[in-house]
């Protein structure tokens, strides 16, 4: 059973499909409408509803895609859809009636996904800057309107002094609400001949893998969820690591970084830009914030995708990951969890407790580059990053991995080879670049030819190295945003 709070109403699920996504319980079983399918994959933002969460007793708020969110998912929250903004009386909340002031919709069909994306940002980020406005509704797409009439309703609602609505008032009241509700064991739901589990630790979690191995593991779901969205195929058991505490600490030590499996990416951004800034601007263009609300570099790791964002950076960075089975813990350098296209070391009921990534040393100097077709909210061509630690001008340490090159993400060892030892001149770079051909035979797909990315890869690597020359120049298409 789970329960939630759909704005101020408690419910409490207990017969229904685990497999039910929040899209599709808002249409089917409350037949609340205003939330739209565009995609069913996270890509439009048409779905986009709010959920609210008790951190250090006030109600935060984030933004999700409803259709590639299980409803397992809702458990202790407090689910917002655009219905719930206009007010008693009648009246708009102040969001929607920015974007009336501004002629800010057309057709209509992707309003209210604009909508919540902005009232999540209004709450976290009540005087956005421009940055944080086009980061807000990269997620968003429309087909009509032409975003400058909703960028300056955003921009017109940042200007207001602070909003206060019904949900800042009744903020107290919602929080009283989602106390009530039982966190502690296991969460079950079950429905249509398929179960979830929801444990809330790191033990638990371990003992239901145990006992069911072919079950499916779900973090944030914004991947594992196309299965059923997309795809068509039922899962007959989840089980949710999203209250498992233990797996969401993020801890610096003297040495390195310990992060959670089932943090999100929205909630690692700060360790990882603080220590590696480059890391930080990935994250920025990974997918959209409703996917960063919910995806977990846990999930991006365990889903051995050979375009994921996240593992070439971290395997250039030297990162292991610790699983678990049962009582048993081992580490593994990450390099060598991928072993084939979308095939793992990682054995049966085993699972992904946390990553460890070594902090930088002051001669380590790292650089992540992506090219896709669109700057947000787009999969990767090809990805590269590129870590070499110099002494005296002399490349001592060097670790280069691309993602799109090959059947997983992997390390660049001929190239790596020349440059170890070496200068750090241009020459050694050329020579790498030439090298990279017997590293990697990359093939042609819908995203880029082979020849592209046997170009671009050997394009970055040079980029890499000017950078470095003249870091005064701007050399980047997201500099120029």
């Amino acid at each position: 059973m789970i329960k939630f709070l759909l704005n101020q109403k408690m419910c409490q699920v207990s017969d229904l499909s685990p497999n039910t996504t929040v899209l599709n319980f808002l249409r089917q079983e409350e037949a609340k409408k205003g939330t739209k399918e565009g995609c069913a994959s996270g890509d439009c933002g048409a779905c986009t509803v709010v959920l609210g969460d008790v951190v250090d007793g006030r109600i935060r708020y984030t933004s999700v895609n409803a259709c590639i969110t299980f409803i397992s998912a809702l458990h202790g929250k407090q689910l917002i859809t655009v219905e719930d903004l206009k007010s008693k009386d009648g009246a708009l909340h102040q969001v929607q009636q920015a974007l009336v002031d501004f002629n800010g919709t057309q057709c209509g069909y992707c309003t209210p996904g604009f909508v919540m994306s902005m009232f999540a940002l209004s709450k976290n980020t009540p005087s956005a800057d421009k940055h944080a406005i086009f980061e807000a509704l990269a997620g968003n797409l429309c087909r009509c309107t032409g975003y400058r009439s909703i960028i300056d309703s955003a921009i017109a609602l940042a200007e207001q002094d602070h909003i206060v609505d019904a949900f800042e008032c009744l903020e107290s009241e919602t929080v009283a609400k989602l106390s009530t509700i039982e966190r502690s064991g296991t969460q079950e739901l079950t429905g249509n001949g398929q179960s979830s589990y929801s444990p809330d630790n790191v033990a638990e979690l371990a003992a239901l893998l145990v006992k069911h191995p072919d079950a499916r593991i779900v973090a944030g779901g914004t991947d594992l969820a196309l299965e059923v969205t997309q795809f068509h195929r039922p899962i007959n058991t989840l089980i949710s690591v999203g209250n498992v505490a233990e797996m969401k600490d993020i801890r610096v030590t003297d040495t390195h970084i310990e992060i959670g499996a089932a943090r999100s990416l929205t909630d690692s951004y700060s360790t990882l830009a603080l220590y590696f800034p480059d890391f930080g601007e990935l994250l920025h263009r990974f997918a959209s914030l409703q996917v960063r609300n919910q995806g977990t570099l846990g999930g991006n790791i365990g889903n051995a995708s050979p375009i994921g964002d996240t593992p070439p950076a971290l395997i250039a960075l030297n990162a292991q990951v610790e699983l678990r089975c049962g009582d048993d813990v081992r580490l593994m350098d990450l390099e060598d969890y991928f072993i084939g296209y979308k095939i793992t070391a990682q054995k049966a009921a085993e699972f992904i407790t946390k990553i460890v990534i070594p902090l930088p040393t002051s001669e380590q100097v790292f650089g992540i580059y992506k090219l896709s077709k669109r700057i947000d909210d787009d999969i990767s061509a090809v990805l590269a990053a590129f870590n070499i630690t110099l002494k005296n001008n002399v490349i001592t340490d060097v670790r280069l991995a691309f993602g799109g090159m090959a059947a997983t993400p992997m390390r660049a060892q001929h190239a790596e080879k020349v440059l170890l030892g070496a200068a750090w001149e241009y020459g050694s770079i050329y020579t790498a670049m030439q090298a990279l051909d017997k590293d990697f035979s990359p093939l042609s797909d819908f995203r880029a030819s082979k020849e592209y990315r046997s170009l671009a890869a050997k394009n970055l690597l040079k980029k890499f190295y000017l950078e470095q020359q003249n870091t005064t120049i701007e050399t980047r298409v997201t500099s120029y945003v």
